[in-house]
């Protein structure tokens, strides 16, 4: 799919970028396979691990739209990860946050149909969906603009979708990182908000093949939401040390006890495959789409009324062990 293609990532230097560059590079042969991201740093040191001809490296911030466009100059395909994710660091600077999240947003879909990019995949999160902090309203307008530019396309050859999922374990500024260092300092004690809390739980090699997968599937305008598990915090905490102790020290601002990624109110629009779930657009674009059946050819079935999907009454919970073994994978 992606071979002899151009590819942007945008945010590409990030925990998601650099693992979705690792696969593709190993997996198909791309012409070029560009890094937009604003950290020179972080760059340089992507450059020296990564040393592929296929890569290119542009300095540039979303907030930006005119370097967006020169970016986007001949691209095929374009991954949206570039984000503002700290739920606190939204509630203490909630304009720098719809910078980024909303009006970077904006300016990443007028680039990619004045380029004439072919498809566009957004990463969104769980929190976008029944939004109570900055962060997830940020990508709550964040989703309805992705899915909305697919009405702004003209005659344009382009469609634009949402891959929504939960917390990835280890990645940069996520909570098991956090706890190793904690417990490398030599804290006895590790810090839980509250023992009630879950999360969906997802490696990042899982979420990298999900957005793959749904550059195959896509119509444009489907939210995809892969089925994955949950985990319970005071597990995560066992999981580490059977014996370790733990403070709950509550709620940060803007935290949920439970996170949703397909609510109650979207049931109408949600659809089930085998493997995920698939919340289909509130608008029409001009043209029938037929959700039903994706472009690799699944058909998919339609939710009860009243569905949702969250990670407090998911079905799938990882045991501690499994957790145990998830960890090893990813901290290797």
């Amino acid at each position: 799919m992606f071979d002899n293609k151009v590819i942007l990532v945008t945010g590409g230097t990030g925990s998601f970028g650099r693992a979705f560059v690792k696969v593709i590079l190993q997996r198909y042969k791309p012409r070029r396979l560009i890094i937009f991201s604003r950290d020179e740093l972080k760059q340089f040191d992507m450059h020296n691990e990564y040393n592929h001809p296929a890569l290119r490296y542009f300095i540039g911030d979303v907030r930006d739209s005119e370097r967006l466009v020169q970016a986007m100059s001949g691209v095929d395909y374009v991954v949206h990860a570039a984000a503002l994710k700290q739920v606190p660091a939204a509630e203490y600077n909630p304009m720098e946050c719809i910078k980024t999240n909303v009006y970077g947003a904006e300016n990443v879909i007028k680039a990619a149909i004045k380029c004439e990019v072919k498809r566009v995949i957004a990463l969104s999160t769980d929190k976008a969906a029944n939004p109570i902090n900055l962060y997830g309203a940020t990508k709550l307008a964040s989703d309805k603009l992705f899915v909305a530019a697919n009405n702004i396309v003209g005659d344009h050859d382009i469609r634009f979708s949402v891959v929504r999922y939960g917390n990835v374990v280890g990645s940069r500024g996520s909570v098991l990182p956090y706890f190793n260092k904690l417990l490398a300092q030599g804290i006895k004690e590790l810090p839980v908000t509250d023992e009630r809390m879950t999360r969906f739980w997802i490696a990042l090699s899982q979420g990298v093949e999900f957005v793959i997968k749904s550059f195959e599937r896509m119509h444009g305008g489907e939210i995809f939401v892969p089925k994955i598990p949950s985990v319970r915090i005071v597990d995560l905490v066992k999981s580490l040390n059977e014996n370790l102790a733990y403070k709950i020290i509550g709620i940060r601002p803007g935290e949920k006890l439970h996170e949703v990624m397909c609510p109650a109110d979207d049931s109408h629009l949600t659809l089930e495959f085998d493997d995920h779930y698939v919340i289909t657009p509130t608008i029409n674009f001009g043209h029938y789409v037929d959700y039903t059946i994706n472009k690799c050819g699944k058909k998919a079935r339609p939710v009860p009324g009243g569905f949702e999907y969250t990670s407090g009454s998911n079905p799938v919970f990882l045991s501690v062990e499994e957790i145990q073994e998830l960890n090893k994978v990813v901290c290797a």
